[in-house]
């Protein structure tokens, strides 16, 4: 069963993380090819690929899977202060943080964000658009990369697609604090990516091909591409696993 982190637990100055690289690139969205480091966070509110349909997987499984990976093993307790000087000494401007879900966390997460903005750094947060961030993480130079799940996840509607997070968002991302990412299989699954573009006026859309092997992510870049450009979206690559395939840390 997954286990979900308490907000309420101790050791409020520290995080629970599965890994942390870098330098390398961020691989999705706007920023993909710029040079980045990574924190992942434990644990995951979703478990895409398990349920009834699914036709794709989760890429990070083992950040919320308790069923197939072991969770001590997976992650520890970080303290934020070892974070931030892991970090600044990797002299890179972007740190993005992934998951798992990160706003799970969050209360927890805002010291890390606030420290490293401090140094003249940017931010980038990854999410499932399902938890309404807290405003003390909504700040110049932080990105929130909201990718809500399509029914190809096989997780169900009511858990994927919440309401008001995605009003939150969207106030965000006019005001040019988040965009949208949708994991795509098919240039079918592009009809349901506008039916919750229109339904909750979600902008700017970027469409990302589902995969963790580089022929796959090409060949469905290619598919994709046309109709994307059509819809007056934009395509974002994989980079990562172009490069890298299914490695971990990179």
């Amino acid at each position: 069963m997954r286990a979900h982190i308490n907000e309420t637990a101790r050791h409020s100055h520290s995080l629970w993380v599965s890994e942390r690289f870098g330098p390398t690139f961020q691989g999705e969205g706007p920023s993909a090819g710029r040079q980045a480091v990574f924190v992942r966070l434990l644990s995951c509110n979703l478990d895409c690929g398990r349920g009834e349909g699914a036709a794709w997987s989760c890429d990070t499984p083992y950040t919320w899977d308790w069923d197939r990976f072991d969770r001590k093993a997976e992650g520890r307790r970080v303290p934020v202060r070892d974070l931030v000087s892991w970090i600044l000494d990797r002299r890179v401007e972007l740190m993005v943080i992934t998951g798992g879900e990160p706003l799970l966390q969050q209360r927890r997460l805002v010291d890390l964000v606030v420290q490293v903005l401090a140094e003249g750094r940017r931010v980038e947060i990854e999410t499932n658009g399902t938890v309404v961030p807290l405003s003390d993480l909504c700040r110049a130079n932080v990105t929130f990369n909201v990718s809500p799940k399509l029914s190809a996840s096989g997780v169900a509607t009511s858990r994927r697609v919440v309401d008001e997070p995605l009003r939150v968002f969207g106030r965000l991302a006019r005001a040019g604090g988040a965009v949208f990412k949708f994991v795509v299989t098919c240039q079918a699954e592009l009809d349901e990516v506008a039916r919750l573009v229109d339904a909750h006026a979600l902008a700017p859309v970027w469409i990302m091909p589902a995969g963790t092997d580089a022929d796959v992510v090409l060949r469905r870049a290619r598919e994709l591409a046309e109709p994307v450009l059509a819809r007056g979206w934009h395509l974002t690559p994989r980079l990562h696993t172009l490069l890298w395939g299914d490695a971990r840390g990179r």
